[in-house]
């Protein structure tokens, strides 16, 4: 009988016992060697691309005095840019979901002394995603005899669009926004709370006792958890004054002691709270380990999505990464300063890349925690919420009250 593939030559060995001086082996020394190129053209590349608001700014003025030279009705064009950037919005989410399953699937590996996809595509498996998602495409959808068909597919999409729609007023760097609005704070948190509803629809529709149960959980744990994630931004909002989540980003720019950035996370005590309540809270919001209750395979099966197979499935997937975007890219506005550099010398790179680069650095914190911590029991759960992070929340608005009436005082 043949040996698998993994299994011949120096493959044969743990990997944890190369692991001591794994320079030592061409095939680790051709892949850092790769790597680092890997790193240094992305670099160039985002130095020869610069701001991309700087380039599409002015090609949109000369494409709008071109079309209307030609007579076409300047509602006509504004129109078409706005269909073209929700185009490219739209595919945000699908090429998000794509590259961060692919990365958790390696993080996972090299966590557990594993190698994760290494053939669909060539180098490491990069295309093993897309192959994946053909499949669920591809996948018969069954639907159980008893569910009510008509809500069973309508939670789909009630799970999903408000993912979508939440991106509008989301920055991802200078001028890169969909929909500058001054409530931009007010209406992500708002939108995205409606895939609640979706959940609850799927787990009711489902006919399934495990899935219902999983459904009210969701419930139960996204509606508990929301408030103290919004109470933690309570503190941003009083001291930027602006509930316009560009704005916040841009109110952290510049640097103190000519070193130090003013990002929210370096506001001693309270900025410290802030961070660490959202970012908890974010990951319950979007059923994460610690935090995966609703979908507890060892006691749900699969919680809400017991039932669903193929495409739907994968639109309540596409739905949980898509929330993972967003709150990575909440953190990097409210708390990361947003596109700023980390130091005055580091300016040439532009503020997108800024702005994307801590988002990553944000959704490796959440892949790392799902590999890292156990699953939370369901009472603890909601004791942890209720009986800590929400009383946490209020102590640090009041902590931001006094230390905005102190800022006022010493301006005065």
């Amino acid at each position: 009988m043949k040996t698998g593939r993994l299994l011949t030559g120096t493959q044969r060995n743990w990997p944890t016992e190369l692991w001591e001086s794994p320079l030592s082996l061409p095939t680790y020394r051709r892949a850092f060697f790769l790597l680092i190129m890997l790193g240094l053209g992305g670099l160039a590349s985002v130095w020869f691309i610069g701001e991309i608001s700087d380039r599409i700014n002015p090609l949109y003025d000369f494409a709008k005095t071109y079309l209307e030279g030609l007579g076409i009705p300047l509602f006509l064009i504004q129109l078409a840019w706005t269909i073209i950037k929700a185009g490219i919005l739209l595919m945000v989410p699908v090429v998000n979901a794509i590259c961060v399953v692919w990365w958790e699937r390696k993080i996972s590996a090299h966590m557990q002394s594993r190698l994760g996809p290494m053939y669909v595509g060539g180098w490491h498996g990069w295309l093993q995603t897309i192959a994946d998602s053909i499949k669920l495409l591809l996948k018969e959808d069954i639907t159980p005899n008893l569910a009510d068909k008509k809500i069973h597919l309508l939670a789909t999409a009630v799970a999903l669009a408000p993912a979508i729609a939440a991106f509008a007023p989301v920055s991802f760097g200078k001028e890169l926004v969909y929909a500058d609005i001054d409530i931009g704070i007010l209406y992500v948190f708002a939108v995205s709370g409606i895939s609640v509803f979706g959940i609850i629809m799927a787990g009711w529709a489902s006919a399934n006792k495990y899935s219902m149960l999983g459904g009210l959980r969701a419930a139960a744990q996204m509606v508990s958890y929301e408030i103290p994630r919004t109470f933690s931004v309570v503190p941003v909002i009083m001291l930027c004054g602006t509930l316009n989540i560009a704005a916040i980003a841009e109110a952290q720019s510049g640097y103190l002691f000519g070193f130090l950035p003013r990002w929210f996370i370096f506001y001693p005590v309270v900025g410290q709270i802030a961070f660490i309540v959202f970012l908890i809270a974010s990951v319950a919001e979007t059923n994460r380990v610690p935090f995966d209750i609703p979908e507890a395979e060892s006691e749900l099966v699969a919680g809400f999505s017991t039932e669903y197979s193929g495409i739907k499935f994968s639109m309540f997937f596409l739905a949980e990464y898509s929330y993972v975007l967003i709150s990575a890219l909440l953190i990097s506005a409210f708390f990361l300063g947003g596109g700023s550099p980390l130091l005055p010398s580091l300016s040439f790179i532009p503020s997108w890349a800024w702005f994307i680069g801590k988002a990553l650095f944000i959704i490796f914190c959440f892949l790392w925690f799902r590999w890292t911590f156990p699953r939370f029991r369901v009472d603890r759960l909601m004791d942890f919420n209720w009986k800590f992070l929400f009383p946490l929340t209020l102590i640090n608005i009041l902590l931001a009250g006094i230390w905005s009436a102190e800022i006022k005082h010493m301006v005065k």
